[in-house]
């Protein structure tokens, strides 16, 4: 919706698109998509087949229509397969199989010195133990200390 708001204020008249499923991988969306832009005087083309949303025969449109149902049924058999392969390998490891890995599954020593930097009196604040994970050399990626936010999340809280 921002993009349409954007093209009908900068004068806009045509879209290119890599391919029609770029455009949309639901022939729904795809269908009420081009009929929106034509309505309101903006060309859509397909780089890799510059007539498809051009032409308004009979035999376009129903080539068009079928060619996307064909990219809806391909984006439902992949996101069907990945799931059954998330699961599968979730059931043989027993492992978290999606999103970014924690703390303690990346580095275990930083997320048990933290703990133990946590548990010593005085109590430390976040920033304290990250500055002392910094001189016991944990550090990020960049090289510099972790944030009060990571080393919370590394502590549970």
């Amino acid at each position: 919706m921002a993009a349409l708001e954007l093209i009908a204020s900068n004068g806009v008249r045509t879209i290119i698109v890599e391919t029609a499923n770029r455009f949309a991988r639901d022939l729904i969306v795809q269908e009420t998509g081009w009929k929106r832009l034509h309505a309101d005087g903006i060309t859509l083309v397909a780089a890799d087949s510059p007539d498809q949303f051009v032409d308004e025969t009979p035999t376009a449109v129903l080539i068009r229509q079928i060619l996307g149902a064909v990219s809806q049924f391909d984006k439902a058999m992949t996101v069907a397969k990945l799931r059954g392969a998330r699961e599968r390998k979730r059931r043989k490891t027993g492992l978290k199989v999606e999103g970014r890995k924690t703390y303690a599954e990346k580095n275990p020593e930083l997320v048990e010195r933290a703990h133990r930097l946590s548990e010593q009196r005085p109590r430390l604040s976040l920033r304290e133990i990250s500055v002392a994970l910094a001189s016991q050399g944990f550090t990020t990626p960049r090289g510099v200390g972790y944030s009060a936010s990571a080393v919370a999340s590394m502590l549970g809280r």
